[in-house]
């Protein structure tokens, strides 16, 4: 038997038992697009948080209060006693670097909004002008922060378009007096709805100055600093001048942490990624699963198809003609079940996509790959043991039914 016949015969067997080849197709299908499935998943979610880092600004560098590491047992640890606020004035030292282009200090509190009878809780920011260049923010209406004094507390303020909206209604809402707590501020911008950022969507701040925000939350400390460098090339600099002019100026202590965008990116990039092939790999179990119904089914075909191999060995077919007949059989099923879960995978990003626009859902090529590499091994390791067990088959106890 030449392969064409071989192929043709296992596709005949295949066809005439169709309920028991959909089993296996089915299986094998679902498996496939699992793996391709959840894997785009994971890569959408590792994409989908590149691009809102992306979104918080070029060459930008970050300074928090408080140590990210266990420092022993000095002065800090003791019972009591907490890390130094960062102010206002460690912010204007820290611009003092030549390779800085912005810094904008940041203060982070919730407070009640109102309009006339409107009102409802928002998500307040304390900044100054230079954060909506150094967070790639978009206006869509209005002006932003003025250009002033960073201790000069002056009531406007900027609103997020979902503020707006819900809020001031079919109204104007430039040049309203809106209620931030205990006080009024005049509305001189709107942000456009694209100024999103992770942790915090615009559309739902209000964004005052830094001093008029410590005054209204009662505080004289910063959230953190947001330093831009000129090139990426000069971050490492910045931050060791950050650091010794925090430890300077906060008497001999160390007590902030500088971190950059890029190694918050690349943490979660780690972890994302990951978290992929975690999924992946126990998406991929279920091929074992599909791998192992083939093994029960072809066990089962091959007991009901006894006379027809012993008819085939008594018409001359060699052991070796038996075993390829069989595993042409398993793998022709394994190879339709994969190209239809790889189908199935690819419309299925493709709705998730439609769903969810931000998650850019594109199963990654690897994963394609090793899912179908994957399908066709498997069926071709679990169907040796039913091939096996046809091949070994005595042809005149098999014409028997035997």
């Amino acid at each position: 038997m030449i392969a064409s016949d071989i192929i043709a015969y296992a596709w005949q067997s295949l066809s005439r038992h169709r309920g028991r080849s959909l089993l296996m197709l089915i299986a094998m299908g679902i498996s496939v697009a699992s793996v391709m499935l959840l894997t785009a998943l994971g890569e959408g979610a590792r994409r989908y948080v590149h691009d809102e880092f992306a979104s918080l600004g070029t060459n930008l560098i970050i300074v928090l209060p408080g140590r990210n590491e266990t420092t022993g047992a000095g002065l800090n640890a003791m019972p009591g006693v907490t890390p130094r606020d960062l102010t206002l004035d460690d912010a204007r030292a820290l611009a003092r670097h030549s390779a800085i282009t912005r810094i904008a200090p940041l203060n982070v509190g919730a407070v009640e909004a109102s309009w006339q009878n409107r009102k409802r809780e928002i998500t307040l920011l304390g900044s100054t002008h230079d954060l909506l260049k150094l967070r790639h923010w978009k206006l869509a209406a209005g002006q932003f922060l003025p250009d002033m004094e960073w201790e000069r507390t002056t009531p406007v303020c900027v609103i997020g378009k979902k503020i707006r909206d819900e809020i001031f209604g079919p109204h104007a809402a430039l040049g309203q007096w809106l209620r931030l707590g205990q006080n009024r501020y005049r509305v001189i911008g709107i942000m456009a709805s694209e100024g999103r950022t992770i942790g915090l969507d615009v559309e739902e701040t209000v964004i005052i100055p830094v001093a008029s925000a410590q005054s209204l939350l009662n505080t004289p400390s910063l959230f953190r600093i947001l330093i831009e460098t000129s090139s990426r090339g000069a971050m490492p600099s910045v931050i060791e001048f950050a650091t010794a002019v925090i430890r300077e100026r906060h008497y001999g202590e160390e007590d902030v942490t500088v971190i950059t965008q890029d190694a918050v990116l690349q943490t979660f990039d780690r972890i994302l990624s990951t978290l992929t092939y975690a999924v992946g790999g126990i998406a991929a179990i279920s091929l074992v699963v599909a791998g192992i119904l083939i093994m029960n089914v072809m066990l089962v075909a091959v007991s009901q198809r006894t006379a027809e191999i012993g008819l085939l060995k008594a018409l001359g077919a060699s052991r070796q003609q038996i075993l390829r007949l069989i595993l042409t059989e398993a793998m022709l099923m394994s190879l339709v079940g994969a190209t239809a879960g790889f189908v199935i995978g690819i419309f299925g990003s493709w709705g998730i996509r439609l769903a969810f626009p931000e998650l850019q859902v594109y199963p990654p090529f690897w994963a394609i790959l090793t899912s179908l590499l994957v399908a066709l091994v498997t069926g071709l390791l679990f169907s040796l043991l039913p091939a096996g067990k046809a091949a070994g088959l005595d042809p005149v106890r098999a014409l028997q039914g035997r």
